[in-house]
């Protein structure tokens, strides 16, 4: 699909009645587990799509081209109000959670797998590990705190296990910043890639500063917010991973054809047909917006658009769907081969290759303290002392074996060798 080949809505028929825009919501414990995934995907794509706009009105002193950013966005609002809509009620917090956790980890090793750049997926296996043991996390907060299995929400798609540890995650700031990858030379879906998974990471960093200082527990404040910490290393090492070097109204255009694309592949994905007409509508909206982009970019750039996107025609869509099996081989494969990798400013290493007085050391230390009291440490050490073992979805023994015991958490892995 070319989405600059297709003729577009007029931006004012695009508005709903309220009555229109709010959805019924899924049922939260009989939702198919990816669908309720495509909704915090295409929630925090609208987030970012805001959050963008703005930031460019902010920095643009034409009130007519202002006036055009207002008309897309309130459009792009529109359709996170109708997003948002469709997570029920009863669908707790941390449920809610299990279903972002379980995005960063399948959507991570569905791009990774299919990463061109080799900088770019060492990136994405990077951080992958990481999120995969905040899953882990939570889903032991889930089931001792609410009585509620996370493999109910994940439908078994996802394993459950230790990833590196969250206490080991804690970097010194310079070493979260990557290199950026030159429009010029990058790949189409690493292009893609790198925009759609930078948004997907500040939706659930975002999620996290909301939501948990009001959470009933303190075992669950403090944990959300050690990780919420750990999401904001993720979006800083994403979001330096592209080029900005591009104008404001490049960009603008680069984020309306990512969010077609986004649609575009959460249309083919879907397999609840009520939410799959929510995916079309908003592709519809999103192909508008584009030619909206295009137009603007012509005005008062003088540029056409294939300028700043050479090929028009979409890469191969994200599937969801069937992705479990290859994933779950890729992830044991990537927790396999980077139990001792470590970063070090734009590059990564091993933790006995950093000096002993690196920066990372001195941080992780200072913002830890006593192992015994890190929230990440001692959801895990509770449930241990409740239940006798954690909480795990396996398929087969831990692929690390220092993360096999069941018994006692390991705060070492991804700090010592």
């Amino acid at each position: 699909m070319n989405p600059f080949e297709i003729r577009p809505e007029k931006p004012d028929s695009l508005f709903l009645a309220r009555k229109d825009v709010i959805r019924a919501p899924y049922n939260a414990m009989e939702v198919e587990p990816y669908t309720r995934v495509r909704t915090i995907l295409a929630d925090g794509a609208e987030f970012e799509a805001v959050r963008f706009s703005h930031a460019f009105a902010r920095h643009c002193i034409d009130n007519d081209l202002r006036r055009e950013l207002a008309l897309t966005r309130r459009v792009e609002q529109q359709q996170q109000k109708a997003i948002a809509s469709l997570k029920p009620m009863d669908e707790t917090v941390l449920m809610h959670t299990i279903g972002y956790e379980q995005l960063a980890v399948d959507l991570t090793a569905i791009m990774a797998r299919n990463e061109p750049d080799e900088y770019v997926r060492a990136s994405l296996d990077f951080a992958l590990t990481e999120d995969f043991d905040h899953l882990y996390r939570y889903a032991d907060l889930l089931d001792v705190e609410q009585n509620v299995s996370a493999e109910t929400l994940t439908g078994g798609l996802t394993e459950i296990m230790p990833g590196r540890p969250t206490i080991s995650e804690h970097r010194y700031p310079f070493d979260d910043i990557a290199r950026a990858v030159p429009s010029s030379l990058a790949a189409p879906e690493t292009r893609l890639h790198t925009a759609i998974i930078t948004a997907a990471e500040q939706q659930t960093m975002n999620y996290y500063m909301n939501v948990g200082a009001g959470y009933e527990s303190e075992a669950g404040r403090r944990l959300y917010s050690e990780i919420a910490m750990i999401e904001e290393q993720h979006v800083s090492r994403y979001e330096s991973l592209m080029d900005s070097s591009a104008t404001w109204l490049e960009m603008l255009l680069c984020h309306e054809y990512t969010e077609c694309y986004l649609y575009f592949s959460l249309y083919e994905d879907e397999t609840d047909e009520r939410v799959k007409a929510l995916w079309d509508r908003h592709l519809t909206d999103e192909i508008s917006h584009l030619h909206k982009a295009v137009e603007l970019l012509k005005k008062y750039e003088k540029k056409d658009w294939q300028k700043v996107i050479p090929v028009g025609k979409f890469p191969k869509p994200i599937a969801f769907t069937g992705c479990s099996a290859p994933n779950k081989e890729y992830i044991r494969g990537v927790l396999k081969n980077t139990e001792n990798t470590a970063a070090i400013l734009e590059d990564f290493t091993t933790i006995s290759a950093l000096p002993e007085d690196y920066e990372f050391f001195r941080y992780n230390e200072r913002v830890n303290g006593s192992t015994a009291s890190v929230a990440s440490h001692r959801v895990i050490s509770d449930y241990i002392a409740e239940f006798g073992e954690d909480y795990r979805v396996e398929d087969a023994p831990h692929p690390v074996k220092r993360l096999r015991n069941r018994t006692r958490d390991n705060t070492t892995v991804g700090r010592k060798e």
